[in-house]
């Protein structure tokens, strides 16, 4: 036991990273931060699932692994059968902003922890130091899949997107054989492979490969045409607006504020991804912070201003499609608008496969310099001072499975994954406060131990809401990484100590 909770101290991780054998290039400034972190964060389900919160949920439990835990803990099996959740209206831009404080409690904790261990690994180095091994390794392991997951699935639907695109502005479009999955819910669609999300995977890897500032700047572009394209959709829609539309503003009560908040939850997924970038930070003690809550702030902005203006071109209850947006202009004949719309989608998807491709490969080497990984995730080019050899491993790993596979009935794994680590985050606050009462932090989370408890709270009642089948999935997936862990990655660190 007393190796399985060995922490590393924080003076220990800063000068792990410091080492000129695997030492990350720092040329990332608190813009450059804030643009990995809409690019994670904003994707197309600003543009999807904004119409759907609206609406309300509609759905049918086909069985018992589809129904959220939590009913089935209050309820039992009586809770199969529910057919849907009423929706906020157009008080969904509420939700968001209720989301936005929501998170931002997981954001302070973040805040904190990234000012005082700008290292790498974002909660995985975090857990190790405040945690122990044991707790660092089984976040580690679960944001391996977290990361993984959101890439493929994030790749697969850019073959679809691609292909509109192409058809829109070109008349033209690729055989269906080479644009969706071989196999969907395993079963054979008669497609040979998704060339367009394999091709965009290894062309991002090669992007990393080649630096963080090329990659970073490559992000920065994208993120702002993604955010161009939101503010056309804004500010082109917005003479279309009848005030009409927003009557009633909650037509079903705070009940469906929070439904609709319950929805939109996941889309601000990925702010956690600005604290992968600690090593890479020229000012991570006043960047990092500074980075992590103008996205959330940023983004919270740009989620109601799509919301208020989706609502007020439409009527709230028509809004409940696979695109809504889409449909909305398309119904006002406003097709400029919509392309951009289609082309705001391209880069949201291109972006934030961007940063959790990135994301990934510095968990992996974090965790190798660890010794909880082969050695060889760890390696720096010694030119472009990035881990080459994780990046393409990673990418390969991510574009392979998108090339093959319809991986969207996994994605509740990003979401238990994120949730997770957001609660060792949380934990790992509270726990510094009482072991190093001393230590300097130039960002400090105000109200220790309310406010992490809080974030600790709603993320656990976020995680309950997910269907039974997510959660064995994700002990299965701990499981494994358990039994890898005791054969192999304590042995190599317990001969290092």
């Amino acid at each position: 036991m007393p190796n399985l909770l060995r922490t590393k101290s924080i003076d220990e991780l800063i000068g792990a990273s410091e080492d000129r054998s695997a030492h990350l290039k720092r040329s990332l400034g608190v813009w450059s931060l804030v643009a990995l972190g809409v690019g994670a964060v904003i994707g197309t389900g600003i543009f999807t699932l904004t119409g759907t919160a609206a609406a309300g949920l509609q759905y049918d439990y086909e069985s018992v692994l589809k129904a959220p835990l939590l009913d089935l803990l209050l309820r039992g099996s009586h809770a199969v059968g529910i057919s849907g959740r009423p929706g906020a209206g157009p008080a969904i831009a509420v939700s968001f902003l209720l989301v936005a404080i929501a998170c931002g409690f997981a954001a302070l904790c973040y805040a904190e922890l990234a000012s005082m261990i700008p290292v790498a690994g974002s909660a995985y180095t975090y857990a190790y130091a405040t945690l122990g091994e044991i707790f660092a390794w089984i976040i580690g392991w679960d944001l391996i899949l977290e990361y993984a997951v959101s890439s493929m699935a994030i790749a697969v639907g850019f073959g679809a997107y691609f292909n509109d695109l192409l058809d829109n502005a070109f008349g033209f479009h690729l055989p269906a054989a080479f644009v969706n999955p071989v196999l969907v819910e395993g079963k054979r669609t008669g497609a040979i492979f998704n060339v367009p999300s394999f091709l965009l995977v290894m062309i991002l890897s090669w992007l990393l490969v080649r630096g963080v500032r090329e990659s970073a700047r490559a992000n920065n572009a994208l993120v702002l045409i993604k955010v161009a394209a939101i503010l056309i959709f804004v500010f082109g829609a917005m003479p279309a607006v009848n005030s009409v539309n927003w009557h009633p503003f909650m037509p079903n009560g705070f009940t469906g504020v929070l439904t609709g908040g319950a929805i939109v939850f996941f889309t601000y997924i990925g702010f956690d991804s600005v604290s992968t970038a600690a090593e890479e930070c020229r000012r991570p003690q006043r960047d990092l912070p500074a980075g992590i809550l103008i996205t959330l702030i940023a983004c919270a902005l740009l989620y109601s201003s799509v919301a208020l203006v989706l609502t007020g071109i439409a009527r709230w209850p028509t809004l409940n499609n696979d695109a809504p947006v889409a449909n909305a202009l398309k119904m006002l004949g406003y097709n400029r608008v919509r392309f951009a719309v289609t082309v705001g989608a391209l880069m949201g998807m291109t972006s934030a496969l961007l940063v959790a491709q990135y994301g990934q490969t510095r968990i992996w080497f974090a965790m190798s310099r660890d010794r909880l990984l082969p050695g060889l995730f760890s390696h720096v080019h010694s030119r472009y001072e990035t881990p080459h050899t994780s990046t393409w491993i990673a990418g390969v790993f991510v574009a392979v499975p998108a090339g093959i596979w319809d991986i969207g009935t996994l994605a509740d794994l990003t979401n238990i994954g994120t949730l997770f680590a957001f609660i060792v985050v949380s934990a790992g606050v509270i726990m510094l406060r009482r072991t190093q009462p001393g230590r300097p932090r130039s960002f400090r989370v105000p109200w220790v131990p309310l406010l992490p408890s809080i974030s600790i709270l709603c993320c656990l009642g976020l995680m309950l809401s997910l269907p039974l089948e997510t959660w064995i999935r994700f002990v299965v997936w701990l499981a494994a990484g358990l039994a890898i862990y005791f054969l192999y990655s304590r042995r190599r660190t317990a001969a290092a100590a």
